[in-house]
């Protein structure tokens, strides 16, 4: 009895042992892939932190612990250490519109809305972080615009400005490129969305607008009373000289006819003219040398 007790004793300690290494396996199992996981998420993360995408029409400007590297990085994939930062900066061509205040020459206050295409040089991005930051909007181009808005408008009337505004947008774009070239900041063109005076300034260019439309329309009155006359008296003088001309035309027919009647009058024609138109009767009155004889006396024996 003794024996078979031991005996089943011995069984159960192996069976406990069994279960006690296959635990223990499970939990080594267990943490071998905890840590292999752990190690390919580092991984992962240290592949990330390694590699930076820059996109088309950009630059990346690499910093190492804050010092700023002039190797600029250029479009793609690339590699970095994990402590390097890359900022990017836009080198496509930028709209800005600014909203802004300035005087003109007969000291009109105009307020502006302008339309600023400017572009960052590629080979200037890294000047541009390391000395201003990412706010060089703000920094460089706004305040730029201010003042070469205000020095330009400075130069010219109220009614300048509106009538020379491609001429003073001109005047925007060189002025502005002398102040931010050097920084790498290239403007391409100043839109002049707007020009905006006072009320009452804007009154007396529409009263002036008005007076000038109404003295063009008084001299282009005038202008047609004047033609229109021109036009009647040369209508006169054409009937004039025509009905000059047909009286001339008919004189010169009227001379001819009778400087052709006369060569054809002789004594013979008048004599036969006579005698066809005779009535048989004898003048009332006739004579010669001045002397009156009344041909009745004569038929009747009268003195």
């Amino acid at each position: 009895m003794r024996k078979i007790e031991q005996n089943k004793y011995y069984n159960n300690f192996d069976e406990d042992n069994d279960e006690m290494y296959v635990v223990h396996n499970n939990r080594n199992s267990t943490k071998k892939w905890i840590i292999i996981g752990v190690v390919a998420f580092l991984f992962v993360i240290l592949i990330g932190t390694s590699m930076t995408q820059v996109r088309a029409g950009h630059t990346g400007v690499v910093s190492t612990f804050g010092k700023i590297s002039s190797n600029v990085l250029q479009e793609g994939l690339h590699f970095k250490a994990p402590w390097q930062k890359v900022t990017k900066v836009d080198n496509r061509i930028v709209k800005l519109e600014i909203e802004t205040e300035s005087s003109t020459k007969d000291l009109q206050t105009v307020s502006a809305k302008l339309a600023t295409s400017y572009r960052i040089n590629t080979n200037m991005s890294y000047s541009i972080i390391k000395n201003v930051g990412k706010n060089y909007e703000d920094v460089l181009v706004t305040p730029a615009v201010n003042e070469v808005l205000k020095a330009v408008t400075a130069k010219y009337t109220a009614e300048e400005c509106i009538s020379s505004r491609s001429k003073v947008s001109k005047e925007l774009v060189d002025e502005i490129n002398k102040k931010l070239n050097a920084q790498g900041i290239y403007v391409n063109d100043v839109n002049i969305i707007n020009f905006d005076f006072s009320e009452a300034y804007n009154k007396a260019i529409e009263d002036k607008q008005v007076a000038e439309q109404k003295l063009k329309k008084a001299e282009t009155d005038k202008q047609s009373a004047v033609v229109k006359a021109q036009a009647e008296a040369e209508k006169k003088k054409i009937a004039a000289e025509a009905e000059a001309a047909a009286t001339k035309v008919k004189a010169d027919a009227q001379a001819e006819a009778n400087e052709k009647l006369n060569k054809s009058i002789n004594k013979s024609l008048i004599d036969y003219e006579i005698a066809n138109k005779w009535n048989g009767e004898l003048p009332k009155v006739s004579g010669s040398n001045g002397t009156l004889i009344n041909s009745d006396s004569l038929l009747n024996g009268k003195n």
